[in-house]
C-alpha cells in the first residue's frame, strides 16, 4: 500500500467511518473507534508493521503520517501493533519472527508491556516477575498505563528474571493471552485520558500466568538491551504520528484564516497573521526534515539509531506542540469549541500531547542523548562522517539497504555523522560555524551526573537536536531538488533556518504562508511535487 492509496480509501469513508462528526463522537464519550479501525484492518494495513530485509521503513512511517493528520487516536491505537512488535523485529528468532508476522498480517493486535503504576519510566525498577517453573516461566504482576492492553490478543512484555534486578536481571517475553485463562490474566480498567479518550488505555495483571521457553524474546537477560533496540525504532516511527498532526492543523489555520473575515477584509491579508502562519508552517517542516532523515536512517545509518532516534523523538513532537500553540492564537476561542462552529482543533491539541510522553517523554530522550554528549563532542570535532550513509540518508530518491537489525547497538561509536558532516554545508547558513565550535567544545566537556542531571545540561541537548535539524535541512537542500514551490529561491530552506537560528525573515515566512495558502496536497511536505 502507498500513501495515495491510503488517502483514497480513508476518503470513500469521511462520511462514514472515518467521518470527522463520527470520530469527534467516538472522543466525546471515551468510545474505541472500531469502525475506522475496521477500515485499516480490512485493507491489510497491519502488513506495513512488518519489518524485515524487504521493508520500508520511510513508507511505513508515511503511511501513519496519512492515518494520523485525519484521526491521531484511531493511528495510535492501531500503530501500537508495530511498538509491541518491534522487540520481535530486532531480537526474535526466525520461527519466533515468522509466526508473530502471520498473526500481524491476519490482524492480531498487540500491546507493549513496559510500563507500571509505580515506576513509570524508569525500567529497572519494574516489578512484574519472570519465575522458571518446569517447561517455562510463571508471571506474576501489573503492567499499566498500557495500550491496546485490553484490546491486545498478544501481549510483548518487559519482566524481571533476575529478583535483583539490574541491567542482566530482565527479559521480554511474547504472550498469546488467550491460551491463559481469566483467572491468570485479567485486563485492568479503562483509564479516562486527557486525549485520545477513544484509545484503549489499560493495563493487565498476572497471577500465576506460565508460558513456555519459546515465549522468550532474545536471550534470558538481555531483556533490556532488546527494549532499548525496539525503542530505536518506534522513537522514530512515531515522528509519522507528529507529522500528521502538523498537516491536519496547518489545514485547519488555512481554511481558518481564507474564510475567516474581520474589519471587512479575510484574516489571511492581515500582516501579522500571515507571518505568524508562515512560521507556524516552517516549523512544521523543521520537524518533517528530521523525520525524513531520520527514517531513512534505520537503513542508511542503523548504527547511529541511538543517537538518531533520540534526538527525533524530543525534536518532532515538541516543534509540532509549537505549531499547534501557534495555531491556537490564530484560531482564538474557535479553537476551544467542540461543536460547530468549531474546527476540530481542541481534539487535535488535546491528543498530540501524549505524542511527546510515550516511548519515552522529551526529558528521557533528551537524558539518553546526554549520556553519550562527551563523545558527541570529540567525534564533532574530528569531523569525522560516514559519508555514504549520510548521502542515503539525505538524497530522497537513493535506493536504501535493507534494514540489518544486527546493526543496532546501545552507543553509536560514530557518534552522529548528520551532525559532524555539518561544516561542509554551511553556505546559506555561515554562522552555524561558530554554533558547532561552542555547541563541540560544550559537549566535550560534559560530565555525565549521576543521580540527576542539572537543567543545563537539558540545554545542551536541545542544542545537539537543534544542530542535528539544521543539518538535516541543509543536507536534504543539498541532496536533492523539486519542481515545488517550496523550493523555489530556497523558500522551504530560507524559512526553516530563519526557525532554527532565529533569523528575522520576515519575507520567507510571508512567502511561505502564500504557498500554504494555495496548497492542495494532503501533506504540506518537501517532498510534494507541484500539482
Amino acid at each position: 500500500m502507498i500513501a495515495a492509496e491510503l488517502e483514497t480509501l480513508l476518503a470513500r469513508h469521511e462520511h462514514d467511518a472515518w467521518s470527522p462528526e463520527i470520530l469527534a463522537a467516538h472522543d466525546d464519550h471515551d468510545r474505541f473507534p472500531t469502525e475506522a479501525v475496521a477500515v485499516l484492518d480490512e485493507a491489510g494495513f497491519a502488513e506495513n508493521y512488518l519489518l524485515g530485509p524487504d521493508s520500508s521503513f520511510p513508507d511505513m512511517t508515511t503511511l501513519i503520517r496519512t492515518v494520523a493528520r485525519r484521526d491521531l487516536t484511531v493511528a495510535i491505537a492501531h500503530g501500537k501493533t508495530f511498538l509491541g512488535s518491534a522487540s520481535v523485529w530486532v531480537a526474535g528468532a526466525p520461527a519466533q519472527v515468522a509466526a508473530h508476522a502471520g498473526r500481524v498480517r491476519a490482524g492480531e493486535v498487540v500491546c507493549w508491556g513496559l510500563t507500571e503504576r509505580d515506576h513509570g519510566a524508569d525500567l529497572l525498577a519494574g516489578e512484574f516477575a519472570a519465575t522458571r517453573v518446569d517447561g517455562g516461566w510463571r508471571l506474576d504482576g501489573e503492567k499499566w498505563l498500557i495500550n491496546n492492553a485490553t484490546r491486545g490478543g498478544t501481549a510483548c512484555v518487559l519482566a524481571r528474571t533476575n529478583p535483583h534486578g539490574g541491567g542482566r536481571g530482565f527479559s521480554v517475553f511474547l504472550v498469546d493471552r488467550r491460551q491463559l485463562s481469566d483467572e491468570v490474566w485479567q485486563p485492568l480498567p479503562k483509564v479516562l485520558t486527557h486525549g485520545i479518550r477513544g484509545a484503549d488505555i489499560s493495563g493487565f495483571a498476572a497471577r500465576g500466568a506460565t508460558v513456555g521457553d519459546d515465549a522468550v524474546v532474545g536471550e534470558v537477560g538481555e531483556g533490556v538491551t532488546v527494549v532499548l533496540k525496539a525503542l530505536q525504532l518506534t522513537r522514530i516511527a512515531c515522528s509519522g504520528l507528529s507529522l500528521g498532526a502538523a498537516d491536519h492543523v496547518l489545514r485547519i489555520a488555512r481554511d481558518f484564516v481564507a474564510d475567516r473575515r474581520l474589519y471587512g477584509r479575510a484574516l489571511a491579508d492581515v500582516p501579522h497573521v500571515r507571518r505568524n502562519l508562515g512560521r507556524a508552517a516552517a516549523t512544521a517542516l523543521t520537524a518533517e526534515a528530521v523525520a525524513l532523515v531520520a527514517t531513512r536512517s534505520v537503513h542508511a545509518l542503523p548504527g547511529e539509531l541511538s543517537v538518531v532516534s533520540a534526538i527525533t523523538k524530543a525534536f518532532v513532537p515538541t516543534q509540532v506542540q509549537h505549531v499547534l500553540g501557534s495555531v491556537a492564537e490564530l484560531l482564538g476561542v474557535r479553537g476551544f469549541l467542540t461543536s460547530p462552529p468549531g474546527t476540530g482543533f481542541a481534539k487535535l491539541e488535546r491528543d498530540h500531547r501524549i505524542c511527546a510522553i510515550f516511548d519515552g517523554s522529551t526529558a528521557v530522550n533528551r537524558a539518553a542523548l546526554l549520556t553519550q554528549m562527551p563523545r558527541l563532542g570529540r567525534l564533532l570535532r574530528a569531523e569525522r562522517t560516514d559519508a555514504d550513509g549520510v548521502r542515503a540518508a539525505t538524497r530522497l530518491d537513493a535506493a536504501l539497504p535493507a534494514f540489518d537489525r544486527d546493526r543496532l547497538v546501545l552507543t553509536s561509536p560514530t557518534g552522529c555523522s548528520l551532525v559532524q558532516s555539518l561544516h561542509g554545508v554551511t553556505t546559506w547558513a555561515p554562522e552555524v560555524e561558530a554554533v558547532l565550535d561552542g555547541l563541540a567544545a560544550d559537549a566535550a566537556a560534559f560530565v555525565p551526573a549521576i543521580g540527576g542531571l542539572p537543567s543545563e545540561a537539558f540545554d545542551l541537548a536541545a542544542r545537539y537536536e537543534r544542530a542535528y535539524a539544521i543539518a538535516c535541512c541543509l543536507r536534504l537542500w543539498s541532496e536533492n531538488q523539486r519542481n515545488s514551490p517550496l523550493w523555489t529561491d530556497g523558500l522551504w530552506l530560507r524559512a526553516c533556518l530563519a526557525v532554527l537560528l532565529d533569523r528575522p525573515d520576515g519575507e520567507a515566512f510571508d512567502a511561505l504562508a502564500e504557498v500554504l495558502l494555495d496548497w492542495k496536497a494532503p501533506a504540506f511536505s518537501i517532498t510534494e511535487e507541484a500539482a
